[in-house]
């Protein structure tokens, strides 16, 4: 090559943090060979050279994003390098016996691995799915890695799918949620399932995820930072009991909401579990502290407690779970493990080329994966029925999911857990409403009898017979739910109306208004629901409350009174001590903070998560502590968004219009990058609080035309 040639390249990626690629690697792994792996960023980036993506970036942008991602998981070298190099072979002129005289045979393996991976065309017919589906398990049998690299590959492609054509863009997203986020499941790498879901869903269906990010913005105008406050809760309630743990706490991603509200048919405002809360302690012993404090504080849910640390899940995954009622009434879930559990539960099978000062993470909670992939593969090395191997492959990767038949043998596909009575009701509601009981392979069983795959499925129906109420705690799915409450709140409708207006009746003299028959009219149009009786029916059958109702009805009910003054929304200076919000960090009320004080210039005040007040641990003397004032402040915070956009007409002012309507002011407006299909730019929006924050992004990440956003932190910006 000659020396313009090379000098192009490396003006060409210049924008590629090699150096900082090597720093992150090092963190976790100080034996790593940075030398190999800047070889490995510079062979391909030479390769790659002159080749283009959809967006319009230097084609080598790929495989380092991969590294990156692979990199986060801390994984060894060669799998890093790899994910420099995997598209080589198949895109450039390097060969594999290059790649092997450069990199040695190992990185060489790995690399032609990728490429045929990449060559199989998993979503084709079922015979040649089945086939390719043989072809990938072989692959996954002689290195893990290979399928690390291709999932890490696919959630990088699905991250940037916009660039791609609209049908692209579909045949692309029906992949990954048909088969490669399954597959990340499976093999215990959970984060990166959810997170492939969600990309998918926001092609397959941009509506649907749009409004479940809308209710998210709705729900938090009425009920503030939910998460915040009972991470809040659960802490005050660790400390009590002398626990020392890490409380985290975070909603639901769109696709799993939507997921739950399609099993369960239930609209959002019903669904108990949008957000999800993980304790991680010291030992195993403080497990069974904290849900001891947990379950001491809050009241537990019956049914919905399971210990998988005393039984573990096949992949290795311990914790425990338990749903408990806490603000207000509303359903949490909260999930508790040692930091070595959480581990694998967070990495799964990557946790097995993770590394940790320089070796190999030895985990005890790991279960290896190889195992499973060598037990499937030698299970099929004789199956000559491509039909029966495609089956038995979707069996392993639906994990959570039960495939039975009925007695013609018609499969019927249940969540794992199902029930006969589940099986009677995915048939037909009738069948479930006068189901007497079931044959499970021939043996007549109990109905609370839970099914397993591959099992026939018989009921037994007699005319006369109506659902029992100790039904609803034996099914699990939504729709066999939905059916028995429906069922039996029209048997007991009339005592649920006379109930439910006695219930109506005190919760508004609680807040000084009269129930009258307009009140519940304009309640029921609210709520979308078909008269007033149908509101009060569901106040006396527990599937509405009196608070929900009045604030369907009366929302100015929830006003706020005035606003705190700038100068006073700190609280814990001395008389007469000036603040400063610190430019690196942005602190807005709401978020934890601490003070640090300056001479000349007063406290300045910091978020606890600051990555600044590193340097000033030592300093002690300067540190204050201090607490945002509790009620409204006015919007005067100055927050900066990290935003890229779709370069189309009228985008930019729909942002702008967005932001508005949250009543946010945008201050400023910086250009980082300009490229022929989005824009990169940082607004410098003035925000009330920690909750304003939120809704602003809530509502900027609804939109389609949103590629990322995040909060921009300028760590350079320092006092």
């Amino acid at each position: 090559m000659g020396a313009s040639r090379v000098a192009s390249w490396k003006d060409e990626l210049e924008h590629l943090d090699i150096d900082g690629l090597i720093e992150l690697i090092a963190t976790y792994n100080p034996k790593s060979n940075s030398d190999l792996i800047r070889a490995a960023f510079e062979y391909g980036g030479l390769m790659h050279f002159g080749q283009y993506r959809h967006s319009g970036d230097p084609y080598f942008t790929h495989p380092f994003e991969v590294a990156q991602i692979l990199a986060d998981m801390q994984l060894d070298d060669a799998t890093i390098i790899t994910a420099l190099l995997h598209d080589t072979i198949e895109d450039t002129g390097s060969t594999y016996s290059e790649v092997t005289d450069k990199f040695g045979a190992e990185i060489a393996e790995l690399v032609d691995g990728v490429t045929k991976l990449t060559n199989l065309q998993l979503s084709s017919s079922e015979t040649k799915q089945a086939e390719n589906f043989r072809k990938l398990f072989m692959a996954m049998s002689k290195d893990m890695r290979v399928i690390l690299v291709k999932l890490a590959d696919r959630l990088h492609n699905m991250r940037t799918i916009k660039a791609m054509r609209p049908e692209k863009q579909i045949i692309k997203a029906r992949e990954t949620m048909d088969i490669y986020a399954p597959l990340a499941g499976r093999m215990g790498m959970q984060w990166m399932r959810e997170e492939l879901e969600d990309l998918a869903f926001s092609v397959l269906n941009p509506d649907g995820r749009m409004s479940i990010m809308r209710r998210f913005l709705s729900l938090q105008k009425q009920t503030g930072d939910v998460i915040e406050k009972i991470t809040g809760d659960i802490r005050i309630e660790l400390a009590k009991a002398g626990i020392d743990a890490a409380v985290l706490g975070r909603a639901k991603k769109p696709y799993s909401i939507w997921r739950k509200m399609e099993e369960k048919e239930q609209s959002f405002s019903r669904l108990s579990d949008i957000y999800g809360f993980r304790i991680i302690t010291a030992s195993e012993g403080d497990c069974y502290r904290a849900l001891g404090a947990i379950h001491q504080r809050w009241r537990a849910v019956p049914g919905r407690f399971k210990d998988y640390i005393s039984q573990p899940k096949s992949n290795g995954y311990r914790s425990i779970h338990t749903t408990v009622s806490g603000r207000d009434g509303k359903r949490v879930e909260v999930q508790i493990r040692t930091r070595a559990m959480h581990d694998v539960a967070e990495t799964g099978v990557a946790a097995h080329w993770s590394y940790k000062d320089g070796v190999r993470s030895e985990n005890p909670f790991a279960v290896d994966p190889a195992k499973w992939i060598a037990t499937l593969t030698e299970r099929f090395e004789t199956a000559d029925d491509h039909d029966e191997f495609l089956e038995h492959v979707k069996l392993e990767m639906y994990s959570d999911q039960v495939f039975c038949f009925t007695p013609k043998g018609e499969v019927v596909k249940l969540p794992r857990g199902a029930t006969p009575l589940d099986f009677a009701y995915a048939i037909h509601t009738k069948i479930g409403d006068s189901c007497v009981g079931a044959k499970v392979d021939g043996i007549r069983v109990p109905l609370w009898t839970r099914i397993k795959n591959g099992q026939s499925v018989e009921i037994m129906t007699a005319e006369g017979q109506s659902p029992q109420a100790t039904w609803i705690d034996i099914v699990v799915t939504g729709r066999a739910k939905a059916a028995i409450r429906r069922r039996l709140r029209e048997e007991d409708r009339d005592r649920f109306i006379r109930l439910g207006r006695e219930l109506a009746r005190v919760a508004f003299e609680h807040v000084g208004r009269k129930v009258t028959d307009r009140v519940l009219e304009t309640a029921a149009k609210q709520l979308r629901l078909k008269d007033a009786s149908e509101v009060l029916a569901r106040l006396g059958s527990a599937e509405l409350t009196g608070v929900e109702v009045i604030a369907t009805v009366y929302p100015e009910l929830h006003s706020v009174g005035d606003e705190i003054d700038v100068d006073a929304a700190v609280v814990g200076l001395e008389p007469g001590q000036a603040f400063t919000r610190a430019d690196c960090c942005q602190p807005v009320p709401g978020e934890r903070i601490v003070g640090i004080t300056y001479r000349g210039k007063g406290v300045m005040v910091h978020t606890i998560d600051c990555k600044s007040l590193a340097e000033l641990e030592d300093e002690s003397n300067r540190w204050v502590d201090i607490q945002w004032h509790s009620g409204r402040h006015p919007a005067v915070h100055t927050v900066s968004l990290d935003t890229t956009i779709a370069n189309d007409a009228g985008v930019l002012g729909r942002i702008c219009t967005l932001i508005g309507e949250q009543k946010a002011n945008i201050s400023d407006l910086r250009f980082l990058d300009r490229k022929p299909d989005y824009f990169r730019l940082i607004v410098d929006v003035d925000l009330r609080d920690l909750e304003h924050l939120h809704a602003v992004m809530l509502a900027l990440e609804a939109d389609s035309d949103v590629a990322a956003l995040r909060r921009h932190r300028d760590l350079d910006r320092k006092p």
